[in-house]
């Protein structure tokens, strides 16, 4: 058998080496065919996470891929490109006009379907590996890590279908056939991954996880309560959620200005994270996402200005009476923040001077010797406070009160609680406590139906992304009528 490319190791410390089970070594190594092939022992089952890591590597260098953070975040009207330059073509993305030989939509396909390229070789792999399990707990452990990697190849088809509405579900690598399938076979499929995962991943929460950060049971449980929920499948959203909160191990963290920086890094509200690291070193290697902070960070801090706030979002923000969530979700131009860092106003027109709070990590956090804006800092994908408003609306769709799971938020951020909460009183909450984070508003306004109300231009047509021209140009069978499988 030969490795393959998920199982390639950057030359990293000598706590990434083979052996240790430390978070780093499994989480973060780089999965990019770098080095040559060589025979793998399946029989040294020690090393059967080996596979499972790669797809943690892959989620980390490709779904982070900068480009695809604009893409995901900047048609809902409270987000844009934040910078109209040489990529001015995503502002356009915002005014909703589409352009599909625009190079980002060709690399969001190509990344996403990395890593469910690299998760169907995990998954081969483990295969491999199961083969010379003589235990009852070593198969258990076996099933878990395919629990794991179907959990991280169920989300990168959410974020595909997401992106492009009906797409080609990829069962085996070698698959010629390339017609797409709508997006409710996608999400049936995405829905299996993650009832395998449910019952054969451990329940706890991932910073108590066998391999630190990992993905859990109760991660398939977050992330298929979102599939109901767009599906209008309410009772099972809500028991989903009921499972996690009724677990008691997860809490909203104390602290929201600190919930994305540095402190916040895998705390109990975590269920998903891309884990980076500077190794706690001034110098030398880090296992980080590229220029995904960099991008949407100030000039001002070393950041290229992209992603802006609109002040559509600031002013009904503001109006609501928003202190802690609009100061942690809006990093101002011409203020200086709690932290004492000074940002700077952009003097021109064309660029932003209100940037994503949420990507801000406070000079003061970096270790000493490191100045990459956001280095060392993790990426927030799922989080607690996200299940509770979930639930909270699943329950109020039912006729039942969801007061309890929503006024947790709003008590987090110092916002008074209401009573007998509306879908819509839910919506504005999920609006302001998500705000910036991977297209949610987006998609609860197309979910809801009320994209055609909320923006201005928008028609159902306009809901999805269209295919790259690249794909369309050499994957004749994409062009097929979606089938229902």
């Amino acid at each position: 058998m030969k490795i393959l490319k998920y199982l390639m190791i950057l030359a990293l410390p000598a706590l990434m080496m083979i052996g240790s089970t430390s978070c780093d070594d499994f989480l973060n190594k780089e999965p990019e065919n770098t080095v040559p092939e060589k025979e793998v022992d399946y029989t040294d089952i020690d090393n059967m996470y080996m596979p499972v890591s790669g797809v943690y590597g892959k989620l980390r260098t490709g779904g982070m891929h900068w480009v695809i953070w604009p893409l995901s975040i900047i048609r809902d009207g409270d987000v844009w490109s934040g910078r109209v330059d040489d990529q001015g073509i995503l502002v356009d993305y915002g005014n909703l006009k589409y352009d599909n030989s625009f190079w980002g939509l060709n690399e969001m396909w190509n990344q996403y379907y990395g890593i469910i390229k690299v998760a169907n070789g995990a998954l081969a792999a483990l295969d491999n590996y199961s083969e010379n399990i003589t235990t009852d707990a070593m198969r258990a452990k076996y099933r878990a890590y395919c629990g794991e990697v179907r959990i991280l190849r169920a989300y990168a088809y959410y974020r595909l279908s997401q992106a492009f509405g009906p797409v080609t579900i990829l069962r085996d690598n070698n698959q010629a056939d390339m017609t797409p399938s709508t997006v409710n076979a996608v999400e049936k499929y995405m829905l299996e991954d993650l009832q395998y995962a449910i019952e054969n991943c451990d329940k706890v929460r991932p910073n108590e996880a066998e391999h630190y950060g990992a993905a859990t049971a109760f991660t398939a449980m977050h992330l298929a309560a979102k599939i109901h929920l767009n599906r209008g499948e309410n009772a099972e959203a809500e028991s989903l959620t009921d499972q996690i909160i009724n677990s008691n191990k997860f809490s909203l963290y104390s602290d929201y200005y600190n919930l994305f920086k540095i402190p916040g890094k895998m705390c109990n509200e975590s269920l998903l994270e891309c884990q980076c690291t500077d190794f706690g070193q001034g110098a030398g290697d880090m296992v980080d996402a590229d220029q995904w902070f960099v991008f949407q960070g100030p000039g001002c801090m070393g950041g290229w200005n992209f992603v802006g706030i609109t002040d559509n979002f600031i002013n009904w923000a503001t109006a609501r009476g928003e202190t802690i969530r609009l100061e942690t979700s809006v990093l101002a131009g011409g203020t200086t923040t709690r932290d004492g860092d000074v940002i700077t106003l952009q003097g021109n027109p064309n660029n932003t001077n209100n940037w994503n709070g949420k990507a801000y990590t406070p000079t003061n956090q970096l270790t000493p010797g490191r100045s990459k804006y956001g280095s060392n800092n993790n990426i927030r994908i799922l989080r607690y406070a996200d299940v509770l408003l979930i639930n909270a609306e699943a329950k109020v769709r039912q006729n039942k009160n969801g007061d309890a799971p929503f006024n947790q938020v709003r008590t987090r951020a110092k916002m008074p609680t209401l009573s007998n909460v509306t879908v819509d009183q839910i919506l504005d909450e999920r609006r302001m406590e998500l705000v910036c984070e991977w297209g949610e508003r987006y998609n609860d306004l197309c979910r809801t139906g009320k994209a055609s109300s909320q923006l201005s231009g928008w028609n159902e047509s306009l809901r999805y992304y269209p295919y790259p021209l690249t794909q369309l140009q050499n994957v004749e069978t994409l062009s097929n009528t979606p089938k229902d499988e």
